[in-house]
């Protein structure tokens, strides 16, 4: 079963000089963290703040490509998650047949936040994540933990 995801938001781990990228439900207070890479998490940060930039990034380019040949997103679906490692499908659609698209999930997060297509999890992803981290790092979280990530 698909369980309906939103961006709740990005913070910064200073242990691992990495980002957290959170979806939480929409229709509960499930989250799943995912931790991105700086370049991944200026990408969702400038779609969340709809910063237009001069040229196209890549996300952008990706939204321009599927724009050009008439193809739309559907949805986004993290899928699965093995040796801590998540996955993700792009899911598109010409209107007689639609094809999932293999993708990162900071990726997939990044195009659909550009093309508002909606956010899914599977439920078994939720149920199999490992919050013992993030529950760690949140209880050691300090202020200056809060960076600007733009």
């Amino acid at each position: 079963m698909l369980v309906r995801m939103k961006v709740e938001g990005l913070l910064f781990d200073p242990r691992s000089n990495m980002y957290i990228l959170l979806l939480q439900e929409m229709e509960g207070t499930d989250t799943l963290p995912i931790w991105i890479g700086k370049p991944e998490a200026d990408s969702i940060a400038l779609a969340l703040g709809k910063v237009a930039t001069p040229r196209p990034l890549t996300h952008d380019l990706i939204r321009n490509l599927l724009d050009s040949l008439r193809v739309k997103v559907t949805r986004i679906v993290v899928t699965q998650i093995m040796d801590n490692t998540y996955y993700a499908l792009i899911y598109i659609t010409d209107g007689k047949r639609e094809v999932p698209v293999d993708s990162r999930p900071s990726d997939a997060i990044a195009v659909a936040l550009r093309t508002n297509a909606p956010i899914f999890v599977e439920d078994d992803v939720l149920e199999r994540k490992n919050t013992d981290e993030l529950e760690e790092w949140l209880k050691n979280l300090k202020p200056e933990d809060f960076g600007n990530i733009m």
